[in-house]
């Protein structure tokens, strides 16, 4: 008996092609989807945990940074505020801490090792002030959700407080404290609204194995403050709805360069001419290395637009994603140029600020070196920002958007 199968195969054949079809058509709306709605508001406080273990326990740094504005208790001046908490190859730990930028540390090639807390203010008077510790005083939570303490200072994910005093003295004859002078004490609630999570870059894989020479997760790159916060004798106080809050956290075993970061949750619509009060942006990157490889001018950015997303992040290669940049500094600022895209958005920012206003912020990396003496941080940094959505091959504009206590920094290796 014969069988005749060439009515069979046509059909199979038309069935295996409708398949493909669907799912050339179905990956082409998952990657859409990926690019307008990538999901970058998602809170993962395990990316927030202390990370220094392995290779980074005897070479590697990690920091939770927070920035936010208060009032003037007396005057009701606005002033911007930061505190950060700040760890140090804690597997090189003594009894004292070892300060890398000692003299007969650098000629002896001893790496540092510390806990610092570091805090301070921007504009008029902007100083820095540090406090240091060793890590054998510290109580740190190694595995379960962040928490850290030592004498009066203390960090979890909800609370920070703390003080540092720091002579005149002290600020002038020991440059390896890398401080100013002055008094700062803080009491504040913590409460991250918004956070910026990049996804892949971070996840455990490559936490677990520290692949990137600098991490970046931004728990609440909106952020709620509330509190009080004594500068210099100055009160003030630190309120949700006017400090214009941020908290993030880096980690690793070097810094990049160039560095750049600008965000901001003080957001006015020009087409409304209305307050943005669930929008914020979020800016980072430079030079990223991971697994030995050098990538240059990559820089990882969100919008979070009254509760749409966009994201534009060099590790997501389904979104398209494309950055320009240029920074520039003048005699009295520092200029901020950057031109986003992804397949669905395009964000355009230009930032300044003062240099009077800002800070040249001090760190020493792992392994001993100063290599950014001329990192510029500010907190009163003003622009626009410029939004559009891609429509047939077009850009229609979506919004201008005019951004003020910008959290910003500028700075290469020199």
């Amino acid at each position: 008996m014969k069988y005749d199968f060439s009515e069979l195969e046509k059909r199979a054949q038309e069935l295996i092609s409708n398949v493909a079809d669907g799912i050339e058509e179905g990956a082409k709306k998952v990657v859409n989807n990926l690019a307008e709605n990538p999901r970058f508001n998602v809170h993962d406080a395990n990316r927030n945990r202390y990370m220094l273990k392995g290779r980074y326990a005897t070479k590697g740094y990690d920091w939770w940074w927070h920035s936010f504005t208060g009032v003037n208790a007396r005057t009701r001046e606005e002033k911007a505020f930061f505190v950060e908490y700040f760890i140090i190859n804690p597997g090189l730990a003594e009894d004292e801490p070892v300060l890398g930028q000692l003299p007969e540390n650098i000629i002896n090639g001893k790496r540092p090792s510390y806990f610092m807390v570091k805090a301070g203010a921007w504009g008029k008077d902007a100083k820095q002030l540090h406090r240091f510790f060793s890590v054998k005083d510290v109580k740190i939570a190694e595995d379960g959700p962040f928490s850290l303490q030592v004498a009066n200072c203390y960090a979890d994910d909800n609370r920070i407080s703390g003080s540092v005093s720091v002579d005149d003295n002290d600020a002038i004859t020991r440059p390896e404290l890398m401080t100013n002078a002055g008094t700062m004490k803080w009491s504040l609630s913590v409460d991250k609204k918004i956070a910026y999570n990049v996804g892949y870059g971070t996840s455990k894989p490559l936490r677990d194995t520290n692949a990137f020479e600098m991490y970046w997760h931004a728990e609440g790159m909106k952020t709620e403050y509330s509190g009080t916060v004594e500068l210099d004798g100055e009160l003030y106080f630190v309120s949700p709805e006017t400090c214009y809050g941020y908290s993030d956290k880096n980690w690793g075993a070097d810094f990049t360069s160039p560095w750049i970061w600008l965000s901001s949750n003080n957001l006015i619509s020009n087409t409304t001419g209305k307050r943005l009060t669930n929008s914020v942006f979020d800016i980072g990157g430079g030079r990223p290395k991971a697994f030995g490889l050098e990538f240059d001018k990559k820089l990882l950015g969100a919008m979070y637009y009254e509760g749409e997303e966009m994201e534009f992040n060099f590790s997501k290669a389904w979104m398209n994603p494309k950055t320009k940049f240029n920074c520039s500094e003048t005699d009295e600022e520092i200029i901020w140029h950057v031109e986003q895209e992804n397949s669905a958005y395009v964000m355009q920012t230009c930032i300044h600020c003062k240099k009077s206003e800002m800070l040249l912020i001090n760190y020493e990396a792992p392994d001993g070196s100063k290599k950014h003496n001329r990192l510029w941080n500010g907190g009163t940094g003003e622009g626009w920002l410029r939004l559009y959505k891609k429509e047939n091959g077009e850009k229609v504009l979506i919004d201008v958007i005019n951004a003020k206590n910008v959290g910003c920094e500028w700075g290469e290796f020199c």
